[in-house]
């Protein structure tokens, strides 16, 4: 019983980590990469109606590998369009949501995932749901690497 118990404790723990690592606010997120020497990676998803958006969050973002790497090197921000009126955000929010698709996702593409420096410089972006999860998350590793 007590080993089920840590087993259980330790995915609430992985999962509520992993809700605390996307954040909303560029200019936060732009502080922060810089005074933690990071890149900033984008999200650009529809939470309420996306399929691969969600599997992304689902699948990808949650994977050791990942969340390893994002601990260690990114700034992670999420700019979420949902569709469905319950789920509509606050004004400033989608005001925030709409700059950042001006400045890295003028096409709309959902998902996208941008590698974005300090200065706002987009590194590579990642459409769609990657065909590999394995290989989405060593071409992240790599790419950081290259940039450093």
């Amino acid at each position: 019983m007590k080993y089920l118990f840590l087993v259980l404790l330790s995915f609430v723990l992985v999962g509520n980590a992993n809700a605390q690592y996307w954040g909303h606010d560029y200019a936060r997120a732009i502080d922060t990469a810089k005074n933690e020497k990071k890149f900033i990676l984008v999200n650009f998803s529809g939470s309420d109606w996306c399929g691969p958006c969600i599997r992304l969050h689902k699948e990808v973002f949650t994977t050791e590998v990942f969340l390893k790497v994002a601990n260690e090197k990114l700034v992670l921000l999420n700019a979420d369009f949902p569709r469905y009126k319950k789920n509509q955000l606050p004004a400033a929010q989608q005001k925030i949501n709409d700059s950042l698709a001006e400045q890295f996702n003028n096409k709309g593409i959902f998902p996208l995932t941008v590698l974005v420096s300090t200065q706002g410089k987009v590194i590579r972006s990642w459409e769609g749901f990657p065909s590999s999860i394995d290989a989405f998350n060593e071409d992240l590793q790599q790419t950081i690497q290259d940039n450093q």
